[in-house]
């Protein structure tokens, strides 16, 4: 399984660019991937030296599609769109092996049944009282982590099926 781009060490749209470079060697090129991607030299290099703050959407995902790297999009949605900073979205995909653990350990049928139970409870009366408050905050972080491991499960879906 190839290795996703360095989000933390270097710009995100660089550090792609150049591993989608292993791959199709014409991506070395900051001129030929702006050709590729259809803008200009001078606005790639802006991205990828972090000079313009808000790259637009549909070049984000020009980029992901050009580079084979869906992270590309969870990254930008998660630290870049004042929308999805806020969503359970995972921004690297984790090993196929860390990912099913922490799905199955998520979809354990003791752990579903009893958060089925309080939310059940929870529900009964159509609103969650004071002491309702933490079991009602426990079940949605428990099902935003397993949001997280399904958002990589399908970032690795997709990295597996280019």
């Amino acid at each position: 399984m190839e290795r996703g781009c360095r989000i933390e060490e270097e710009n995100v749209y660089f550090s792609c660019r150049k591993r989608a470079a292993e791959y199709n060697e014409m991506l070395n090129s900051r001129e030929r991937a702006a050709e590729m991607l259809g803008i200009s030299t001078s606005t790639l290099a802006n991205h990828e030296l972090g000079v313009t703050k808000n790259v637009p959407p549909d070049t984000v995902v020009m980029m992901a599609d050009l580079y084979r790297a869906p992270e590309l999009r969870n990254y930008y949605c998660k630290h870049e769109c004042p929308i999805g900073k806020s969503l359970p979205v995972a921004t690297e995909p984790d090993g196929l092996q860390g990912i099913t653990v922490r799905i199955l350990n998520g979809l354990d049928d003791d752990a579903i049944r009893k958060m089925k139970k309080q939310l059940l409870m929870i529900a009964a009366d159509g609103q969650i009282s004071q002491d309702e408050q933490k079991a009602f905050d426990g079940i949605v972080k428990n099902l935003e982590s397993l949001a997280v491991a399904i958002s990589e499960l399908r970032m690795l879906a997709e990295k597996c099926q280019k």
